[in-house]
């Protein structure tokens, strides 16, 4: 296995790790945008207030994006098996 090859499956693993994660990381950004809008507006600085609705919000993402996501990774992990004879040698 070459180094043009190790830099590559690194860059799908980078790019699949980053679209799986997505969908739970920009529901917790947008969560946490409108909780700091709440804060600011009320003028509450409890720091239960931003982390409670930050941890519902990812589990319900993960609930609704999850067969999406394992979809996802599932078609990773076949193509790199799929390969598996290539890189052992």
């Amino acid at each position: 296995m070459d180094g043009q090859t190790v830099i590559k499956m690194a860059g799908d693993a980078v790019y699949t790790i980053l679209i799986v994660s997505a969908p739970m990381l920009l529901m917790g950004l947008a969560v946490g945008l409108l909780v700091s809008i709440f804060q600011a507006t009320t003028q509450i600085q409890e720091q239960t207030l931003a982390f409670i609705p930050k941890i519902v919000a990812i589990l319900l993402s993960l609930v609704l994006f999850g067969p999406w996501m394992l979809g996802f990774l599932v078609d990773y992990v076949s193509a790199i098996l799929g390969d598996l004879s290539r890189f052992v040698g």
